[in-house]
């Protein structure tokens, strides 16, 4: 099986699961459910995961997915502060649209009691390549600041995202994510930018 085949059958199964998860609930979704769902196979479906709860561990897969589409339809010209702005944006609406409260919280902690791999600090995500990508570009034109190295801003960014995401989970999702997040981000990126007085 190509490279390309195995990750597209696996990208069906991870996205066909978290469909599932939230017009369902996780409890409520089966494995067959999932199967019929990507169009795949049970043997598929154990080839990738040991059972429905490795499925939870996959969300971080969901968000790089997301982010590639999302540079597929950025505006090149775009600044370096409006790119991590309208990524940051676009991620939490398609959170608070398609990601239950519950399911977050069930990765987050996860993540927390995790002694092995932690998915959302992985460095090979795509996430983190375009942070690195978007911010080092910013820093070659003179946008951001460069007394900090690329790697401590998108350490500080990737931060400012987790935090915003625990918070919302602690209030379970009582607010809109999106939204506040849309009201205070701009006030937290100024500090990536560089100082030209």
């Amino acid at each position: 099986m190509s490279r390309k085949s195995t990750r597209n059958t696996r990208g069906k199964i991870i996205s066909a699961a978290w469909k599932l998860f939230y017009e369902q609930g996780y409890e409520n979704t089966t494995v067959e459910d999932i199967v019929y769902e990507s169009g795949t196979s049970k043997g598929s479906f154990y080839h990738y995961f040991e059972g429905k709860d490795a499925l939870l561990g996959t969300l971080a897969y969901m968000f790089d997915e997301k982010y590639e589409e999302l540079m597929q339809t950025m505006e090149p010209t775009l600044s370096s502060i409006e790119k991590l702005a309208y990524l940051n944006r676009e991620l939490f609406a398609m959170i608070d649209s398609s990601i239950s409260v519950e399911l977050l919280a069930g990765l987050l902690s996860s993540q927390l009691m995790a002694h092995g791999e932690k998915h959302l600090l992985d460095r090979n995500r795509y996430y983190f390549r375009l942070l690195k990508q978007i911010i080092t570009k910013g820093q070659e034109d003179g946008e951001l600041r460069t007394d900090q190295s690329a790697t401590q801003l998108v350490r500080m960014y990737a931060m400012w995202e987790r935090a915003l995401l625990y918070d919302w989970c602690l209030y379970g999702g009582e607010y809109a994510l999106a939204a506040f997040a849309q009201q205070i981000t701009p006030g937290f990126l100024e500090q990536f930018r560089r100082n030209t007085t």
